[in-house]
């Protein structure tokens, strides 16, 4: 029932303290990588290529385990929409590989902590054969906690990063404070580990910082994770026609909107926006060649036209008023019926029915398809291979290691085992059910399992929400019908490391980008914004990359 990726928004940031991390990196070992990147830089700048690369990524064997409902196409994840009896699913994990260990790991945490002791960390540890001291601390501010904490001299066994976390000093704190885990896992060594050798080889690739093998991922769908969503139930009463070009989405709003009645036409539609204008993605990956020449995406004129696209429905008062005040829950006030459309994590299409059908048995949204803005297939840049990755300590002894890839390997069972089972749902009858074919939570299991093992680790991307089948089919459809629009960016797959003397340069822009849409600023102040950002190091930047495209031999495809 529970998507197996994080609800996070794709532009979240939480910037983590450059000047505490700064000390966590003075005095380092010295640091490998393929590729420089650039005169006088940091060995633990660029990126790795090459044969390089094919000596650290593990070797890629898929799972026979399970046999989705709904196979992968176009990059989509795998779609399940059944759960089997437990007598019925797979063993992955025939033999205990743990051997005892009691690792500390810090990861991200929404929701309360469960405590000590408690029914579902004790199975897992009993399965597993590694006992884990959790360490969680509020996702919400997670980046300043995993600041402090990389700062420090006690690290814990293992730490969670995500991909949003990446700003400031953190890249370089991963080079120094984690350990390298090919001689574990690189090449045939990996499949001691059969659940981890079935990881796709993209995202091993994008967990490889400062030539090593550093991070073991969560792997991610290739397609994009932000959906522009619409009342479908009501779109089909009202007899509306889902919009195909930019400006029948402008018409649209003006036909639903109706602000007296407590009706808006949207929400803040930009990040759909930068789709339908076909805007490159944001770092590393925001980089197009024109001509022989590195062009950014905020250079673009696609980016310009984004941001007056969703201005134009702000000024045409077409926005809900929370929105632009960047206040409330804009998923419930989608399922009330105040917004008719909105853009969000695609996991909200199953959380929102979920709650919405306990009273609305009628209920349904759905997901549009992305279009070019003047009409006809979109161009949707490809999502990284992986945007979350658990960390080893370099202090970690041998055992410690082996032990949380044991771990990891458990975690990173797919859906449809046994070990996929406990670590999503905890011990049937105690924590869970399955009626009807049905999995259901109790309340012990509603406070005691939340998502924490799959931060270590998880299997390739699947949608599993066997009590809506219709939503699991919906998304998973949705998803193929965008990735037969996929294109890879510049770069595409690779974990680049851009010289920390260029880690704010890129800081302001999110925040002009709500500016101009809400009003607040022109686009023309975004034109200027460009032309500081230039002169204060993007044009060096540029440089930088151009290098770093000639020495790596990558192009777009």
């Amino acid at each position: 029932m529970t998507p197996n990726s994080p609800s996070a928004p794709s532009r979240r940031r939480f910037l983590a303290s450059s000047v505490v991390v700064a000390a966590a990196v003075g005095g380092g070992m010295p640091l490998l990588a393929a590729c420089g990147g650039g005169s006088g830089g940091s060995k633990n700048e660029g990126t790795t290529t090459g044969q390089k690369l094919k000596d650290i990524l593990p070797a890629y064997v898929p799972s026979q385990a399970v046999t989705p409902d709904i196979p992968s196409k176009n990059g989509s994840a795998d779609g399940f929409t059944t759960a089997l009896p437990a007598d019925k699913l797979a063993v992955t994990v025939p033999e205990k590989l743990g051997k005892g260990s009691e690792i500390s790991i810090m990861a991200p945490l929404w929701g309360t902590s469960p405590g000590e002791g408690n029914a579902y960390w004790k199975a897992m540890d009993t399965a597993a054969g590694v006992k884990v001291k959790w360490q969680n601390q509020d996702g919400n501010v997670y980046g300043q906690k995993l600041g402090a904490v990389l700062a420090s001299s006690s690290i814990p066994d293992a730490v969670v990063v995500p991909g949003w976390e990446l700003g400031g000093k953190i890249p370089s704190a991963i080079a120094n404070k984690f350990a390298d885990l090919g001689p574990y896992l690189s090449g045939d060594k990996v499949k001691a580990y059969p659940n981890l050798a079935a990881i796709p080889t993209g995202a091993w690739q994008r967990g490889i910082f400062a030539g090593q093998l550093r991070g073991i991922p969560m792997p991610a769908e290739a397609t994009p994770n932000i959906t522009p969503f619409y009342r479908a139930d009501i779109f089909e009463e009202k007899g509306y026609e889902v919009p195909t070009t930019t400006k029948e989405f402008y018409d649209l709003c003006k036909e639903i909107n109706a602000p007296r009645s407590k009706v808006w036409a949207c929400s803040d539609m930009t990040w759909s926006a930068f789709v339908f204008f076909g805007v490159l993605p944001e770092k590393p990956y925001y980089w197009q060649l024109v001509d022989g020449k590195l062009v950014n995406r905020y250079e673009t004129q696609e980016y310009l036209e984004a941001l007056e696209w969703s201005r134009s429905l702000y000024s045409a008062g077409f926005v809900h008023p929370d929105a632009k005040a960047e206040t409330g829950d804009m998923r419930t006030t989608f399922s009330s019926g105040n917004v008719m459309m909105y853009n969000a994590d695609i996991s909200d299409w199953y959380a929102a029915t979920a709650v919405q059908r306990l009273d609305k048995p009628d209920f349904r949204m759905g997901a549009m398809d992305f279009f070019a803005h003047d009409g006809g297939d979109p161009v949707i840049y490809e999502a990284s291979p992986s945007n979350i990755w658990c960390f080893v300590s370099k202090k970690a002894d041998k055992k410690v290691v082996e032990d949380l890839l044991a771990l990891a390997n458990f975690t990173a069972a797919p859906y449809g085992s046994k070990e996929q089972r406990l670590r999503a749902y905890g011990l049937e009858g105690t924590h869970h059910s399955l009626k009807d074919g049905v999995l259901v939570k109790n309340e012990q299991g509603n406070n005691e399992v939340f998502a924490t093992y799959e931060y270590i680790a998880t299997s390739k991307p699947y949608r599993a929400y066997p009590d809506y089948p219709d939503v699991a089919k919906g998304v998973v459809e949705w998803q193929q019908r965008q990735g037969a629009h996929l294109k890879k960016p510049l770069f595409h797959g690779m974990q680049i490391q851009e010289p920390t003397r260029y880690t704010e340069l890129n800081a302001q822009f999110e925040a002009m980008e709500k500016d101009i849409v809400r009003g607040r600023k022109k686009v023309s102040d975004m034109q200027q914004q460009v032309s500081d950002w230039k002169t204060r190091g993007g044009d060096k930047l540029r440089d930088w990359y151009k290098k770093l495209l000639d020495e790596t031999g990558e192009s777009a495809s």
